[in-house]
């Protein structure tokens, strides 16, 4: 590479030559809320084309180690003067481990500080090393080393959010040198040697500190429903564990394994997870090995899990209870008005139901592209959804259940279909409003306006499906794009924007959305379609939302609880204990929880 000063060098030239370098994967994050958030769902694959908005490439990568140590020092924690420095003790710091480094500057003050390594650390092992200087440098931010699968940070080039870019501290020539000659394996010995009083204390810490999970859940090692806990889902992820409860590395990733042992997992599933990044948490505790042992060595632990499992029978059931939820399966034949059931033909009801969906393709035309407007749509989908699931157009889900399936809040539920209710030639009718542990008994209705119109179309193939638990971080508009997709594979942009009645931007964006994520791909006639190999579950685990939807759960399961045992010590003396005038504190649930759960929505309709 010819020699360039800093000020000769465009931002595209810098991005083109370090950002691969650099990267612990080749992926970006792209802010496009001019540099507030970088959300995991605008991820892309890294390329040397410089991003138009702010972007923040990936510290780690699928296997839970990094490439290089990134310091970032930020100007907001005390000020432009502390940043300089803290970033030239570092320097004198470097200096003397005998380490090279890169450097830049952001428009405001803050410096960045990239340590290139020839051999890749582990998630456990970079986090100890930032941590422990973040107890010498008061203006470093310790967070980018501290989340294994949301860790980025801009990197020379990158547009900033207060306009201009990341500016290198130094010729181009010379970080380019930098990064393609890492630090070896003795700078890192040296740096850490020097450094081990401070990461000895940092351990202490932990272990002084109580262990907050970020699930609902506290560890509780194996767990016989046939699931593996959220805790040790989490840990699998993240790489985070109690340190009070398991003294290393090793002892974790053998906990997650036999937990996985015993929730039904096969070693397949386990390999499959960690080399497509699934579990970064538990690919890093096997990173210490040789790339050639880490499998060999996973194979060896999982069969220690099975030994385990096998010479104590007790910690796991003996019938696999994953896909049975006690709220899941309500009566397929809900009471009609009258108490009488509402078809003696299920398949009536199902015909009946497959009209109601093309009234409702008609009537959702007339809904605005807005997030109110979309979200009702999605409410409409749910409803659809459980009446296919219970072979009836009578539905008696509640707020909270149709919260778990459309990925929304209990209330705000409740204000869509107070509204959609309210609407002239509504697609849903109140039969019956929810009394004791029953939710709100609606009935799915074709509106007179539309009802031969609806009568008239061909019935769709497939299923109607509520929010699919993997668009919760993609967003409502790219689930209705995979959901036209889905229906009608080979369609254009232009096609998309008149069958999903969204914005052409909002079209594209999720267009945008689904490519990055190998769910959608176009042709050389720039039509669109599904890719079916892509599994929305996986993603969904990915992604983590799997556990937002089991603490949503776990949050309406609990307040269940409280309804029912309320009821119970009132029920003998209130005639009717469900209206807002009683005395029953409506102000902690907004309405009585509703006995059935949407958990199949969930879990079990996602392929």
């Amino acid at each position: 590479m010819p020699s360039k000063s800093a000020s000769q060098c465009s931002p595209a030239e810098v991005w083109a030559a370090l950002a691969l370098l650099l990267a612990g994967q080749p992926r970006v994050r792209l802010s496009r809320d001019g540099g507030k958030t970088y959300p995991q769902k605008n991820e892309r694959t890294l390329t040397g084309a410089l991003p138009s908005f702010p972007a923040a490439v990936r510290i780690f990568g699928k296997d839970g180690t990094c490439a290089a140590i990134f310091l970032d020092f930020d100007s907001s924690v005390a000020g432009v003067d502390r940043v300089e420095a803290d970033v030239r003790a570092v320097q004198t710091w470097l200096h003397r481990c005998g380490a090279r480094w890169i450097e830049d500057y952001s428009p405001n003050g803050g410096r960045h500080v990239y340590i290139p390594l020839e051999k890749r650390v582990t998630f456990s092992e970079a986090r100890d090393l930032v941590e422990a200087l973040g107890t010498r440098y008061r203006s470093l931010d310790k967070t980018p080393h501290q989340n294994l699968l949301h860790g980025c940070m801009r990197i020379p080039g990158s547009p900033h959010k207060h306009g201009g870019h990341q500016e290198l501290a130094m010729s181009l020539n010379m970080a380019y040198d930098v990064a393609r000659r890492p630090n070896g394996a003795g700078v890192w010995a040296t740096m850490n040697a020097d450094l081990a009083g401070e990461i000895a204390a940092v351990r202490a810490l932990r272990l002084e500190q109580s262990y907050t999970p970020t699930t609902a859940e506290a560890p509780k090692g194996l767990q016989p429903s046939g699931r593996m806990s959220r805790a040790m889902v989490q840990m699998a992820l993240t790489g985070l564990y109690d340190a009070n409860r398991y003294a290393s590395d090793s002892e974790a990733r053998q906990a997650i394994l036999t937990g996985a042992a015993a929730a039904g997992l096969e070693l397949t599933d386990v390999e499959r997870r960690m080399l497509q990044g699934t579990w970064p948490g538990l690919a890093s505790f096997y990173a210490r090995y040789a790339s050639r042992h880490r499998l060999p060595a996973l194979r060896r632990d999982w069969a220690r899990a099975v030994e385990y499992l096998r010479k104590n029978p007790g910690t796991t059931a003996g019938k696999n209870n994953a896909r049975i939820s006690p709220t899941s399966q309500p009566n397929t034949q809900p009471l009609g008005p009258q108490g009488n059931t509402v078809s003696s033909n299920p398949h009536a009801e199902h015909r009946f139901i497959r009209t109601w969906r093309n009234a409702l393709r008609l009537k959702e035309q007339g809904y605005a592209d807005s997030r109110t407007g979309l979200a009702r749509r999605m409410v409409l989908r749910a409803l659809g959804e459980a009446a296919h699931m219970t072979g009836s157009r009578f539905i008696e889900f509640g707020d909270r259940s149709i919260a778990v399936a459309t990925g929304l809040d209990h209330t705000t539920v409740g204000a869509h279909l107070r509204a959609l209710r309210a609407e002239h030639d509504p697609l849903v009718t109140l039969v019956e409003a929810g009394r004791g542990t029953k939710g709100d008994l609606y009935m799915l209705t074709v509106p007179e306006g539309v009802k031969t119109a609806a009568e008239d179309l061909t019935w769709r193939k497939g299923k109607i499906h509520a929010l699919r638990p993997v668009f919760r971080e993609l967003g409502l508009p790219a689930a209705f794009v995979y959901e036209a997709l889905e229906h009608s594979p080979g369609l254009t942009t232009a096609q998309l924007v008149h069958l999903t009645r969204l914005s052409r931007t909002a079209v594209s964006e999720s267009l945008e959305v689904l490519a990055a994520w190998n769910m959608a791909t176009r042709d050389k006639t720039r039509a669109w379609s599904v890719v079916a190999t892509t599994s929305l579950k996986e993603l969904a685990e990915h992604f983590g939302v799997l556990e937002a939807v089991a603490a949503q759960l776990h949050k309406y399961r609990i307040e269940r609880i409280l309804w029912k045992d309320w009821l119970s010590r009132n029920v003998n003396t209130v005639a009717e204990l469900l209206s807002p005038g009683e005395d029953y504190p409506w102000e902690a649930f907004e309405g009585p929880p509703d006995e059935w759960a949407l958990a199949d929505m969930a879990f079990a309709t996602i392929r």
